[in-house]
């Protein structure tokens, strides 16, 4: 009798271990297709569904450390930085070798201010390699906001191990600009040109002389960015704003409208208002100041949504699915039109039994957002 129960229990321990292991290839392979559905999304300009479907996929395999890298990012992208530095950190715990997610976590640290804990990071990586020029660079970029002089001699360590790191020479510059050293700066991105001429670069020079008040470069350098890159909006509005200063209003509206009609935001609107008005354009003007208003309100309410989301999410996973609904219906309340919130109030609503109010919040998002579909819901 012992023998059999014995034997019995064996035969239970391997359906259990069967089940198991089928429940945890189950769990990867749909960590696996959500996380493709997302990048395939976020391909299509499509970020907020995108990252609806990163947060599920990082709830579905906590541990993969390209998950985690790929939602930090996109929570860098919207602003909510505390998450994606929490993110970041994952990654790197993961996978202590992933050079991208411990850059990545270097500069969010940076945005969130923790600058001293960003440039030790990057000093431990130099440390380790100090003959290895993006390990430099890395480090001059932490120091950027708070060590203007480690940020030069950091970059230009970074430049006698590798005289053509294009963006080493060009943080070099920005750093440069931003310490009174404009003239400096413009030699050092006429030398990035060079080696690599980028429309941006191009950008940044005519940026540079634009503050200095040399207007004729200025427009020279931008024009020859956009023809680099015509659909480049930073570099139509700063024309725009660079023939604003010249007076030429009509031209500067006309690189304001080709601006608009590439990223329409708050701060395009508002630029264009302005020169209409000049120009003598008033109902033009008016119309422009109201759509400008309309936008940032419309940001600003976006940003709220995000943030809470995230937040929302943060407590979901943790269990706390009373808490994590609370700051979904606050992200809904400051954005009726912001659709992962939605689709997150659907997975706090799921977790509770609530199935029809899920399907309900779920069909919100997916109206709003045909990118996200529900997750099947479980009886």
């Amino acid at each position: 009798m012992g023998t059999r129960r014995c034997a019995a229990a064996g035969i239970l321990a391997l359906i259990a271990a069967h089940v198991a292991i089928g429940s945890a290839h189950d769990t990867a392979s749909r960590a696996k297709q959500t996380y493709a559905r997302a990048i395939e999304l976020e391909s299509r300009g499509n970020h907020d569904a995108a990252l609806a479907l990163l947060w599920e996929a990082a709830r579905l395999e906590p541990r993969d450390a390209d998950i985690q890298n790929h939602l930090g990012e996109a929570l860098e992208r919207v602003g909510a930085l505390d998450a994606a530095v929490t993110a970041f950190q994952t990654a790197v715990q993961e996978q202590p070798q992933f050079r991208k997610a411990s850059n990545n976590l270097i500069l969010a640290l940076v945005k969130v201010g923790k600058g001293q804990a960003a440039v030790e990071r990057a000093q431990a990586l130099v440390a380790a390699n100090p003959n290895d020029a993006d390990r430099y660079f890395t480090l001059g970029l932490a120091q950027s906001e708070q060590n203007i002089t480690g940020a030069i001699a950091s970059f230009r360590r970074a430049l006698e191990l590798a005289p053509r790191h294009t963006l080493a020479r060009y943080n070099l510059a920005l750093v440069l600009n931003r310490s009174d050293h404009a003239s400096e700066a413009i030699e050092e991105l006429k030398r990035a040109l060079a080696i690599d001429p980028q429309p941006r670069i191009h950008y940044t020079i005519g940026v540079i002389y634009w503050h200095q008040g040399d207007l004729d470069p200025a427009v020279s350098e931008l024009e020859a960015a956009i023809s680099g890159q015509p659909e480049y909006a930073d570099a139509q509005y700063a024309l725009g704003s660079v023939l604003a200063s010249r007076k030429e209003w009509k031209r500067a509206a006309a690189a304001l409208r080709r601006a608009v009609a590439l990223r329409s935001d708050s701060a395009t609107h508002y630029t264009l208002a302005q020169v209409l008005q000049q120009s003598g354009d008033e109902a033009g003007a008016s119309v422009e100041f109201a759509e400008s208003e309309r936008l940032r309100q419309r940001t600003e309410a976006a940003q709220k949504a995000t943030v809470w989301t995230a937040v929302g999410v943060g407590k979901l996973d943790a269990g706390d699915l009373a808490g994590a609904l609370d700051l979904f219906r606050r992200a809904i309340d400051a954005s009726e039109q912001y659709a992962p919130a939605y689709y997150q109030k659907g997975r706090a609503l799921q977790r509770l039994g609530k199935d029809e109010q899920a399907r309900e919040a779920f069909s919100r998002a997916a109206a709003l957002n045909p990118g996200l579909v529900a997750p099947t819901i479980q009886k």
